[in-house]
């Protein structure tokens, strides 16, 4: 696994809850450093893939982050706008509408929050409501705003690669070496964020499946997971319920449906997990929570599955 962190990722300013009602880590720092993390998702959006309008209340989308932390998830992922492919944009002010009161109330119970962005004024706010990590997939298309709010602030960023936008990347997806091309290509990229001020050690990259991927690509780039950790970044692995696994598990022609390619997710979280990824990105929680500590358990890593409540 990558070096252990050594800045603060906490917001100093929220309110700390008791240690009774504390559900996640508090802190990026605080995270586990010596094994696969679970990053659980939560789309505040009408239109997402797979859960798209079922928590896109403040309400229910609350419920649901809580619910991820107490089912296991270190991170919880909130996002206001669908990147699902030829998904329409969403104005950033309604961007911030949806997530920015999960955020702060996902934070304030302890749970660390990453915002799923590529908007850096959306980015911005989110860390002021105590967003711990920025989840960026504009991929090649990242933006000089967000590459200088990234330096500046010192947030934990995560650099995922991508082609285009949701509505132009499945028309990208001719590389000459896949794997060769999606590392020179986030090479790039990172090459601008360490000029502005980034370190290394808080950049995550991701391969970016099922953006401006197809066919057998996306498989290419999880054969391939000690290249990218060979990086020397921390690695997230976002397979979960993508198109890719439908195609494998598909019956008389027809992808599996979204919901259930969870079994599959799970073996992917388990591979990663053996694989040394830092975190796995996913809707199951529960279910990829047994999946890598089996992998935690097979590796010797001792206790294989660690909560906060656990741990003072």
């Amino acid at each position: 696994m990558s070096a252990p962190h050594d800045a603060a990722g906490s917001r100093p300013d929220a309110p700390a809850p008791p240690h009774g009602d504390r559900l996640g880590w508090g802190s990026f720092d605080a995270l586990p450093q010596h094994r696969t993390l679970v990053m659980g998702v939560l789309n505040v959006t009408p239109d997402s893939f797979s859960d798209g309008g079922v928590h896109d209340s403040e309400e229910a989308a609350i419920a649901h982050g809580l619910r991820l932390a107490e089912q296991g998830a270190d991170i919880v992922d909130v996002g206001g706008e669908s990147t699902r492919p030829h998904s329409q944009r969403v104005d950033p002010r309604e961007e911030r509408r949806r997530v920015l009161p999960v955020i702060r109330e996902l934070s304030r119970r302890g749970v660390v929050v990453s915002a799923d962005t590529f908007n850096a004024g959306t980015a911005e706010a989110a860390v002021a409501a105590g967003a711990h990590i920025v989840n960026d997939v504009s991929g090649t298309n990242v933006s000089p705003e967000m590459v200088g709010f990234a330096g500046a602030s010192g947030i934990p960023y995560v650099l995922m690669h991508s082609r285009g936008t949701p509505q132009t990347m499945t028309t990208l997806t001719h590389y000459e070496d896949t794997v060769a091309d999606v590392l020179a290509e986030l090479c790039a990229v990172r090459e601008r964020l360490y000029a502005a001020g980034v370190r290394p050690e808080r950049l995550v990259v991701d391969p970016g499946l099922g953006f401006a991927k197809a066919g057998g690509q996306d498989w290419e780039l999880l054969r391939a997971l000690p290249r990218f950790r060979g990086l020397g970044n921390r690695v997230l692995v976002a397979a979960s319920r993508k198109r890719f696994l439908g195609a494998l598990l598909a019956a008389d022609g027809a992808p599996r449906p979204v919901t259930e390619r969870d079994g599959a997710t799970a073996a992917i979280s388990a591979l990663a997990a053996f694989g040394g990824a830092w975190a796995v990105r996913v809707h199951d929680v529960r279910g990829t929570c047994d999946a890598v500590a089996t992998a935690h358990a097979w590796l010797g890593i001792d206790p294989p599955v660690l909560r906060p409540r656990d741990h003072d």
